[in-house]
């Protein structure tokens, strides 16, 4: 489950998720928030770290392009080509309560003749924020946005103003404001990705949905998302959240670019989810055979006539339970278990019922919650049907119990290995990650990293 908890110094302050959750329930009434997350300010920085080489090859290749044909005589100043394009500085900072700032500022190389050569520097201030769009996606807009061109230095002595507004005309800043959240990486088609459909077994998907455009604090950019589960395909009715997601300020902010929150009521409708798909209906094998049973279950002799091998078919009789306390995640499991044997044709002798209390362990790689079951904390079988006559609990336990606390580990183990795919936008993974389980809630404070793939790409474009 991570480092042990760190009170305040591992959290961020989430006061204002708490409003946003609030503040939402009147409009969506049949909808309700189930985890979230904010991105810092030092994850913003990460992302205008990682965007400023694709910003600089976007910049180049719209500076440096031939221009259009003009049918007009060349003045001498038309003769002025921009040869470099360095992006010096590119950055984005937070403006609370309204989206973010994003500053540029372009060096430019000009040669008007073979001997004369002249530096410009473009500077743009651009304000930004997330929109959700009639689609209900995500979508990144510019709702102010300045530039300004001056000279810097020059190899002659000419008009810095015609100069400048000769080489404005030929670069079309006008067109790069309008366009100016390009310069990031492709923001837009990242931000749908958020709300992908991601696999968690052959017949079950996760999706988040957000349910608001985010708010902005001096904390970071907060986000609030509603957990879907899709069954074959279908989205799958779950229990509603007794009382909306929400979680106490803590002490301080958090370093980490990112701070994803779940509460319990998310890990709760995963297993619901698995449930109703059918993954929790699973098959314990056993190393009891009929002939070593009706050793002490007489009645056992005159139902098989051959030596088979015993079978537990477990089947869910009642939803899944989650409970996060401090530093802890236990499910509580409900099953029944149809014991019996054959070859050919499966026939059931007793009836179990099995209430079982599983410890849980999260961790992360990559973009996966990987949950597995540490221990069996607590574990009860109780007789439900018998075709074999009376059986006492003690020995109910002796001939099943160590099968069904084995075997139930490591099926549900078996069911999540691939883990459950976190909120993530495309081409960024986790790392740094430390979870840390309070009661009711689970956040993960974690660092973006952009795929060498995607960083290599975006620098050759």
């Amino acid at each position: 489950m991570g480092r042990p908890a760190r009170r305040g110094a591992g959290m961020v302050m989430l006061r204002t998720l708490s409003i946003l959750l609030s503040l939402l329930l009147p409009a969506h009434t049949s909808r309700s928030p189930d985890c979230g997350g904010i991105l810092t300010p030092s994850g913003l920085s990460y992302l205008a770290e990682v965007s400023k080489p694709h910003a600089e090859s976007v910049l180049r290749k719209d500076f440096t392009a031939p221009p259009a044909p003009d049918p007009s005589p060349p003045s001498p100043s038309s003769r002025n080509q921009i040869t470099s394009v360095k992006v010096d500085n590119f950055s984005l900072t937070l403006i609370p309560d309204t989206g973010m700032r994003l500053s540029i500022e372009v060096d430019l190389g000009i040669t008007s003749a073979p001997s004369t050569t002249k530096k410009m520097r473009l500077s743009i201030l651009a304000d930004l924020h997330v929109e959700m769009n009639p689609e209900e996606n995500l979508e990144l807009v510019t709702s102010d946005c300045k530039h300004t061109l001056e000279e810097v230095q020059s190899s002659e002595e000419m008009d810095s103003k015609s100069s400048g507004l000769d080489i404005g005309k030929q670069i079309n800043v006008e067109k790069i404001c309008l366009e100016v959240s390009k310069l990031l990486l492709f923001p837009n088609e990242r931000l749908m990705s958020l709300a992908a459909p991601f696999p968690i077994t052959p017949t079950c998907q996760v999706q988040y949905l957000p349910l608001a455009a985010p708010m902005y604090s001096d904390q970071g950019i907060i986000i609030s998302l509603q957990t879907t589960f899709q069954v074959a395909g279908t989205v799958i009715p779950l229990p509603v959240s007794p009382v909306p997601f929400s979680m106490p300020e803590p002490a301080r902010s958090s370093p980490s670019h990112l701070i994803l929150a779940f509460s319990g009521h998310f890990y709760t409708s995963l297993f619901s989810a698995l449930e109703e798909s059918g993954a929790l209906n699973v098959t314990l094998l056993s190393s009891l055979t009929t002939a070593t049973l009706a050793e002490r279950i007489t009645q056992m002799g005159s139902l098989f006539q051959e030596d088979l091998p015993v079978v537990l078919q477990a089947v869910t009789r009642s939803s899944p339970h989650v409970v996060l306390e401090e530093d802890k995640a236990i499910v509580k499991l409900f099953l029944t278990a149809q014991i019996g044997a054959g070859s050919s044709f499966f026939q059931s002798f007793l009836s179990v019922n099995v209430d079982a209390t599983a410890r849980l362990h999260l961790s992360v790689a990559d973009t996966r919650m990987i949950i597995s079951v540490a221990a069996i904390e607590d574990i009860e079988l109780s007789l439900a049907a018998s075709d074999v006559g009376p059986i006492l609990a003690a020995l109910l336990e002796e001939l099943f119990l160590p099968t069904v606390r084995e075997e139930v580990s490591a099926q549900i183990n078996t069911i999540l290995r691939q883990g459950v795919f976190l909120p993530h936008i495309a081409s960024f993974t986790y790392t740094d990650v430390n979870i840390t389980i309070h009661k009711d809630y689970v956040l993960i404070p974690c660092n973006l990293q952009l795929e060498a793939r995607t960083r290599q790409t975006s620098t050759r474009q």
